[in-house]
This record gives C-alpha cells, structure tokens and sequence, in this order.
C-alpha cells in the first residue's frame, strides 16, 4: 500500500511515459493501460487503481484472456473470459525503456546478490573470530583494539565509507592495488563478448559494504561469549580437562550463535536492500544501481518493483533465520 500511494497515488503517470510530446489519443490510451482511465474514458478512483495494481503484483489473480495476452503473463490460468491463476508476479514495465521491470530487475539482481553475500562473508569470516578472541582476551589490548574498531565501524555509513575507499585504493593507490572506482561484477570477453565474474571488482565495494555488519557481529559476538563463559557448564568441561580450544569454539560459541544469526539474517537482508549508495558509488551493476538510476528518470515501475523484491527478501530471510535458531540450538526447537 505504501509503495502504490507514495509513487503511483499521485500525479499523471502518463505524462512520465509519454514525455512532453504526444496527442490526447496516444495519452488516452496510456491511461487506460495504466488502469488511470476505463474504456469509456471515465476516470477510475485511486482505490480500484490499488485493487488494479494489487491483481497485477499478487502470485494468486484473476485476469482476462486479453489482459494475460497483452501483459505476457506467465502461469497457470484456468477459467473461461476471466481466468483465475497463480503467476510470476507482474511489475508492469518500466516508463523509460518499455521493458517488463520484473525483466529488468532480475538482470540486475545477480549483482546485488554477488555483492551482499560477499560483503556478509567478510563480516562472518572476520567478525565471529575477532569477537571470540575479545571475549577470551578480556581487558586486553586485543580486547579494547576490537572493541575501538568495531565502534568506528559501525559509527561510519556506508556511503562515507565508500568515497573515502574509492578515492583512496581506487584513484589515489591504484597503480599499487590494481583496483578500480567504477567496476562491475562482470567483465566482458573482447573475442566472445561474455560475461565473466571478476573477483577482483568485488573486493572495494564488498569491504565497504561489509564494514558495519563486521563491527556488530563482533560486538554480539563478544558480548554472547562472555555471558556463556561465565555459565557452570563451561567450568565443568574444564574440570573434566576438555581442550580449552574445543571448550571454546565447540561448545562456547555454539551457545552463543543465537544474536549473531539474528544480526547474520538481518543484516544480509538489509544489504541487498540497502547497498543502493554502495552500488551507486562504485558503479556496480546490481539492483540499487538501477533504482537509483530510475529514481532519476522518475521511472516509478522500476522503483516499486525494487522496493517490492527487496521486501520479499527481507520475509525470506526473516523466515531462514527462525529456521536456523533450532538447527544451531535445539533448546528453541518446536517438537
């Protein structure tokens, strides 16, 4: 509801379509394929426009033969004239390029995906570690060092962190790291014209984007293993002269793992939601890029069906992390 009223609710979408030229036949018929306007020409309240739009994006829907034909809808349809169905969602298309947005964002989705799951690699590989060896290392320098770092971390957005990394290992030191502002996920064969997945674009804006997730997987990491260290089942796997390192890595921080996939999950779904200035930045061929880039050209379809994808993951993954609560801890496990 939020995302057809803040970007579809107000204003004349044909107008964007059409651009400043165009007669009132062509925009006529505009209206009526944007369900502004029926066949009579009468004007259709905001309300069935929601309902229009709610039929289009839903799995489970009712169109006409017409409708399925003209918008290439793909599924399963059953009836006569109106045909009930379940379908890929369908995003409309895009003002600018009169693309199918579903289309165009399913392109441009690998690349967000290739980004965040990397970005998360680092914080995990990182974080988890460095927050075990705080918590062992209590009141240490090691202890305080993770400490300062992770609040650097998590006190430096995104974006700020992007200019300076840019600027720094990709213009300043680029002649040293071999690294780029602008990249993408891909490189292009000059014989063949294929895409190739390039690790070596990745590594700027992945560290830039796994920045503040490493900090809090560290903080939560130290914080759970020193409530678990204090508990008496820790003392007893001492006491029964357990390795301190399988003590530690088996027993301790498997307890502790609970806010960390919490953290994991939340802060996965939220950088495939949230890596649109990273993207952006660094020129990566991902969704934030296209959304920005239509945000521009004030290409609605485009930006609904990014914000619509990302929602979804969010649900998704908010759904893998309960999952994941009862394989790592049978405590929370529903019999």
């Amino acid at each position: 509801m939020l995302v057809f009223f803040l970007f579809q609710g107000f204003g004349d979408p044909s107008r964007l379509v059409m651009g400043q030229s165009g007669d009132s036949t062509t925009q006529a018929n505009i209206r009526k394929e944007l369900y502004l306007i029926n066949e009579k020409g009468d004007k259709i309240s905001k309300f069935k426009q929601f309902l229009f739009y709610l039929n289009d994006v839903s799995p489970v829907c009712v169109h006409s033969k017409q409708d399925i034909q003209k918008k290439q809808l793909k599924g399963i349809f059953i009836g006569g004239e109106n045909k009930f169905g379940l379908k890929i969602p369908y995003l409309r298309k895009s003002y600018q390029t009169k693309r199918d947005v579903w289309n165009i964002l399913v392109q441009a989705l690998p690349g967000t995906l290739i980004l965040a799951i990397a970005a998360m690699f680092i914080a995990i590989l990182i974080g988890i570690p460095l927050g075990v060896v705080a918590a062992v290392k209590q009141n240490t320098w090691v202890d305080t060092s993770a400490i300062f770092s992770s609040i650097v971390g998590i006190s430096a957005p995104s974006f700020f962190m992007g200019i300076i990394i840019a600027y720094a290992f990709g213009f300043v030191l680029s002649s040293w790291t071999g690294l780029h502002i602008s990249v993408s996920w891909y490189d292009i064969d000059d014989v063949t014209g294929q895409k190739r997945l390039s690790l070596q674009n990745l590594i700027l804006p992945a560290v830039t984007l796994g920045i503040r997730p490493l900090a809090i997987i560290t903080q939560l990491t130290r914080s759970a293993m020193l409530d678990v260290l204090d508990q008496d089942y820790i003392r007893t796997a001492y006491a029964k002269g357990l390795n301190k390192r399988k003590v530690i890595w088996k027993h301790g921080l498997r307890n502790a793992l609970n806010p960390v996939i919490t953290a994991v999950t939340g802060w996965f779904a939220e950088l495939l939601a949230g890596a649109f200035f990273v993207e952006y930045i660094f020129g990566w061929q991902g969704m934030g890029k296209v959304t920005v880039d239509a945000l521009e050209k004030l290409d609605y379809p485009v930006v609904m069906g990014s914000v619509l994808v990302a929602a979804t993951f969010f649900i998704l993954i908010n759904i893998l992390a309960d999952i994941l609560y009862g394989i790592v801890d049978p405590r929370v496990r529903v019999e």
